[in-house]
């Protein structure tokens, strides 16, 4: 069964960067496309960046142009580089298997203003 595992979550302060990963055990991984998520509390969690099996990548608009989603299907691992931070994308951060219902355990992000 495919698992997803997040690390590089931590405490940074505002404009600060900080690189995500999401390492997929099993096999497959190529196939999916994959999303990383984000869930502040009392909100709901949203898709903020997603990567096709090829390559092609779609982010949120809170996101665009600070974060940078990719993929080494060589390494099963799916990366989210986060630059600029803001207060605000302070949150549990998910990486999903897109078209399944694997989800990784989440990593926490907190940005100090």
């Amino acid at each position: 069964q495919v698992q997803l595992v997040e690390s590089g979550g931590g405490l940074v302060q505002a404009g600060g960067s900080l690189r995500l990963s999401c390492a997929a055990s099993g096999s497959d991984f190529s196939r999916n496309a994959m999303g990383w998520y984000r869930q502040a509390p009392g909100k709901q969690r949203e898709l903020i960046a997603s990567i096709t099996s090829g390559g092609l990548a779609n982010y949120a608009d809170s996101v665009e142009g600070r974060f940078t989603i990719s993929r080494d299907n060589a390494k099963n691992t799916v990366y989210l580089q986060m630059s600029s931070l803001k207060a605000e994308d302070s949150a549990v951060y998910y990486c999903h298997r897109v078209g399944t219902r694997v989800w990784g355990q989440g990593t926490q992000v907190t940005v100090s203003s």
